[in-house]
């Protein structure tokens, strides 16, 4: 064995190291630089080693918090409860806001107010009891079991209270319950409460309108800019302009409840519609509601009576007969019909309420209100052609406006003569009031049909979308026995001098147990201002009305409907741009006179 003494030239000391060798002589012993390239490798190569473990190792954990987030995400996918709860505070975050509902005027009839809800999440609240005490104590309306019951649930989100106030939600603030919070939300609010009520109609505490203007806003595409988020405020919407004049909506409903308390009657609605555009001016129907508090909307008295009731329209469907006659050409404006005596058809017999038991021409059947010419008229145009009349005029066909709410008519399902001849004087079909207004409005407009609208609307734009439904001959006939039904008629009591009005009146039994009750009366009156030149038409209408002092114990359309159609129009000339004329026209229908028709001399 031989020993060596060598300085090593890895150590950076210098150090000498002694190597011993202890082979046998015979053995050749390789170069120290390959034994000392060989050590280095094997060195490298354990570390190596040690490398890959340690990637296995953190793979692996990468691998397991990914499997656990992937799982997390797909459990949020699927489980429906957490799934509502993220949809509903989403909801609630984005404000869904409505634009603002003016009348005519720029007046507000809706707007939305920023306000905010308190809500809790329930797994987060440690002692649920607590909080329950802590929050009943500052907002004391609430019901402790059905918050305990609600915080007990395992979902995500869930509402405290709607629309809190903002002290009540300093107070709650001030309590520091952790998993209580606050959503900033839009409130929707009617400045000036019932008016135009059946109108705007409402929205729910999610801001999603429920009826009137309000649903048909909806409709429009309202929702999806919600949902979207081009709609936070109210601002970033276009203001919806109705075709109502505020000022005329309250003095009409301030007449309608003195008339409801006057003569006793279970209900009342009144319309004034634009005849040459086709724009609803105003509408009232009672008993309504506030839309700030609408708990009672969905009551089945507080309905829209001109658009969602259906009724016999009486003597009013007369206006729609003696047209039907002028324009088919079975009769003109000189024409007579025997009314001497009763009308009968098989064991039916059809009289007159005030029977003049002679011959009459059109314009004293009109002002006389016989029963016996208007069906003697109907039958000479026949059932079809009056079937075929009356559906052009609208009143067969469920009417259609931006309102969602209306009313199918009902029709005989057998229609013949005995059907023409009832119906001839407003008896037999039920209409709604403005379907029938709709109509008569046609009569007076020069013989253009159009649908009403709530919207605002230029004239231009109406007559574009009307259809001519009779001749314009026609037309001031009607206007003209209109406007002598109101001189020499029933319509005397709405002839408001310098406003030169036109009128019919209508009364119908109303339909008890399947016979006519003769003390249970549906009263109607239609008034066009100014009857030669028309643009406006009221109806009012009466639901069991009872006679008033005074009025000999009548309880028929002249004594209730006719008389606050008056006071009405007393009370709105002012606001209406018409001037009135205290000098009557020259010749107000020319057509007449030259015709020499009844009452021209």
């Amino acid at each position: 064995m031989s020993v060596e003494t060598h300085r090593d030239p890895y150590e950076a000391d210098g150090v000498e190291h002694e190597v011993v060798d202890d082979l046998p002589e015979a053995e050749p012993r390789a170069p120290l630089g390959r034994r000392l390239v060989g050590g280095v490798r094997a060195m490298f190569r354990l570390r190596l080693d040690k490398s890959a473990g340690r990637v296995i190792l953190v793979g692996g954990a990468f691998a397991a918090l990914f499997a656990t987030i992937s799982g997390r995400l797909v459990y949020l996918a699927v489980a429906p409860v957490e799934q509502e709860s993220i949809r509903r505070f989403a909801s609630s975050a984005s404000v869904a806001s409505r634009p603002d509902i003016l009348d005519r005027n720029g007046e507000v009839l809706a707007t939305d107010v920023r306000t905010v809800s308190i809500f809790a999440e329930p797994r987060n609240i440690i002692d649920k009891d607590e909080a329950v005490e802590l929050l009943t104590a500052v907002l004391p309306d609430l019901n402790a079991a059905e918050l305990r019951a609600k915080l007990n649930k395992k979902r995500g989100f869930v509402w405290v209270k709607r629309e809190a106030t903002p002290k009540q939600q300093a107070e709650v603030h001030r309590l520091g319950i952790p998993g209580v919070g606050f959503v900033p939300e839009s409130k929707r609010v009617y400045p000036n409460g019932v008016a135009g009520a059946h109108i705007v109609g409402f929205a729910n505490i999610d801001n999603v309108g429920i009826a009137g203007i309000e649903k048909y806003i909806d409709t429009q595409g309202l929702q999806d800019l919600n949902g979207l988020g081009f709609a936070r405020t109210s601002t970033d919407l276009k203001p919806v302009y109705l075709s109502m004049d505020l000022r005329i909506q309250h003095a009409m409903r301030d007449e309608l409840v003195q008339g409801i308390a006057h003569f006793r009657a279970k209900a009342a609605a009144s319309m004034l519609l634009d005849v040459t555009t086709g724009e609803v001016v105003s509408l009232v129907s009672l008993p309504d509601f506030d839309p700030n508090n609408p708990v009672d909307a969905l009551e089945k008295d507080r309905i829209n009576r001109m658009i969602v009731g259906v009724y016999e329209m009486g003597s009013t469907f007369k206006a729609l007969t003696v047209a039907m006659a002028l324009d088919s050409g079975k009769a003109n404006i000189n024409s007579s019909f025997d009314a001497r005596s009763k009308l009968q058809y098989g064991r039916f017999s059809i009289g007159d309420y005030h029977a003049q038991r002679r011959v009459m021409t059109v314009p004293e059947i009109f002002i006389h209100s016989s029963n016996i010419g208007t069906a003697k008229m109907a039958l000479a145009v026949g059932v079809e052609g009056h079937k075929a009349f009356l559906r052009k005029m609208g009143q067969l066909d469920r009417m259609k406006t931006e309102l969602p709410e209306s009313a199918m008519p009902i029709v005989p399902a057998k229609w013949g003569e005995l059907n023409t001849i009832t119906i001839a004087f407003g008896h037999g079909v039920a209409v709604a009031p403005m379907q029938a207004a709709a109509a008569v409005g046609a009569l007076m407009n020069g013989g253009y049909l159009m649908t009403p609208t709530f919207l605002k609307r230029e004239e231009a734009e109406a007559k574009a979308g009307a259809t001519r439904v009779i001749k314009p001959e026609t037309s001031e006939a009607l206007r003209y026995i209109m406007r002598l039904n109101a001189v020499k008629g029933s319509a005397s009591k709405a002839a408001l001098a310098g406003y030169f009005v036109g009128g019919k009146t209508g009364t119908a039994e109303k339909v008890v147990g399947g016979r006519y009750s003769k003390n249970r009366l549906f009263t109607t009156f239609m008034a066009v201002t100014p009857s030669d030149q028309p643009r406006y038409l009221f109806v009012t209408v009466y639901d069991e009305p009872q006679p008033a002092p005074g009025d000999g114990g009548y309880a028929t359309a002249a004594y209730n409907a006719g008389e606050s159609t008056g006071r009405i129009l007393e009370r709105i000339a002012p606001m209406l741009s018409i001037p009135p004329r205290f000098d009557p026209p020259a010749n107000p229908f020319p057509l007449m006179a030259k015709l020499g028709a009844w009452g021209t001399r």
